[in-house]
């Protein structure tokens, strides 16, 4: 069994870093049975979710991690919650959000199961 705090940062690493330069890149990360739930709205399967990342209303995007716990969860599978800060566009004031993955593994490696997003209105 891989450690699951390494797979959780080197998946949260890789993420982010493609999330900000080129959401399309994320399809990798996803399988026809992948759900994404983002500000309450879900989406099924991997060319639904690239679709609706690569629809969201803005250009530019960056992403601050604040902290990112890990759990392993069944079949080798981890479980990964992360909160933070993001900028948008030319946006000054950044927004909080949070954000869910589990991961699950089959002949390729890791991918995402389950995706949520939130952001957090305080």
């Amino acid at each position: 069994m891989a450690n699951f705090e390494d797979v959780a940062k080197e998946f949260v690493g890789f993420y982010y870093n493609t999330f900000d330069a080129d959401r399309k890149g994320l399809a990798s990360l996803y399988r026809p049975n992948s759900m994404l739930t983002f500000e309450s709205a879900s989406v099924l399967g991997s060319n639904a979710i690239v679709e609706k990342l690569a629809g969201l209303p803005f250009q530019k995007v960056k992403h601050q991690l604040a902290t990112l716990d890990a759990q392993p969860s069944l079949n080798d599978g981890v479980l990964i919650l992360v909160t933070g800060q993001l900028l948008v566009d030319e946006e000054q004031r950044p927004m909080s959000y949070t954000q869910t993955f589990h991961l699950q593994r089959d002949d390729h490696g890791y991918f995402v199961y389950n995706d949520v997003f939130k952001l957090v209105y305080a």
